[in-house]
């Protein structure tokens, strides 16, 4: 396939970067568009083959599929200037919070085939997790072309667009209550004398090694989390100081603020939307 990315700084990039050095995109033509040129220029150095287009217009003439990759505000102005590039059949990927397929669909019709995605930052790393939901114009082998380049980078796995606010909270936003987990690991074990690159190492590690337990052991979590607990142990110590804390509630709350604002977001693009009509 022509693949076209329009927008290509943290998140774009980094699933271009990704898909781009996966065998899947080994016979796929790859294409991108930034209004930053400078980052065009260093991109194309980057990646082998990738062709820098001098337009939006150009990236969309080329493409069977766009991945548009920029900040929701801009959003709408990228489709307005496209859509009279865009053919009946092409696949039009957004990432944009709080822009919904129906948005979209006002803009560059009804009839279009689009599929909205929810990617996270692991993304550069390989291990993204992406959310993708479809409107009803995206047949399963159009859905499966575009489900293949996400599953390079990382998971990917079909939602009803209902739940993206969840999946917001769940996973788009969860890398950073992660990193402040790992953070206060690093920090802790810093204070009692070991290097900070080698806390780093051991914290990181403990993350990626229990999360693959949860992704390929069939026990529940409380299970998993039971069986690191041996009685009069230090883990179960370190349980129950968790515990009367209220740390599982506080990662809740921090989950809950993440799906309200994404709410939000979505309900100030549609006053906006009202506004604009009257």
């Amino acid at each position: 396939m022509n693949i076209g990315f329009i927008g290509i700084g943290n998140m774009g990039g980094a699933i271009l970067s990704g898909y781009a050095s996966s065998p899947a995109s080994s016979e796929d033509r790859l294409l991108a568009f930034d209004m930053n040129r400078s980052l065009c220029e260093k991109t194309g150095g980057e990646i082998s083959g990738l062709e820098i287009c001098g337009s939006s217009r150009e990236l969309c003439q080329k493409s069977d599929m766009i991945i548009i990759g920029v900040k929701p505000q801009v959003i709408e102005g990228v489709l307005k200037e496209i859509k009279p590039f865009m053919r009946r059949d092409m696949i039009t990927v957004s990432m944009a919070a709080g822009v919904s397929i129906g948005f979209i669909e006002d803009i560059i019709g009804k009839d279009s085939v689009i599929i909205r995605i929810m990617p996270n930052t692991p993304a550069k790393v390989g291990e993204a997790m992406v959310a993708m939901c479809r409107n009803a114009n995206v047949d399963d082998g159009s859905f499966a072309a575009a489900r293949r380049i996400f599953d390079s980078i990382g998971r990917a796995e079909e939602v009803e667009e209902s739940l993206i606010d969840c999946v917001i909270g769940v996973s788009g936003s969860s890398p950073a209550y992660t990193y402040m987990y790992i953070e206060a690991l690093v920090s802790a074990a810093v204070e009692h004398g070991m290097e900070e690159s080698k806390a780093r190492v051991f914290a990181a590690q403990s993350v990626l090694g229990a999360a693959k337990m949860v992704l390929e052991s069939g026990e529940s979590l409380e299970q998993l989390r039971i069986n690191v607990c041996s009685p009069k142990g230090t883990t179960i110590e370190a349980v129950e100081k968790l515990f009367e804390n209220h740390f599982m509630d506080k990662v809740k709350e921090g989950f809950q603020a993440a799906f309200d604002r994404s709410v939000e977001m979505t309900e100030e693009r549609a006053a906006s939307e009202k506004g604009k009509e009257k």
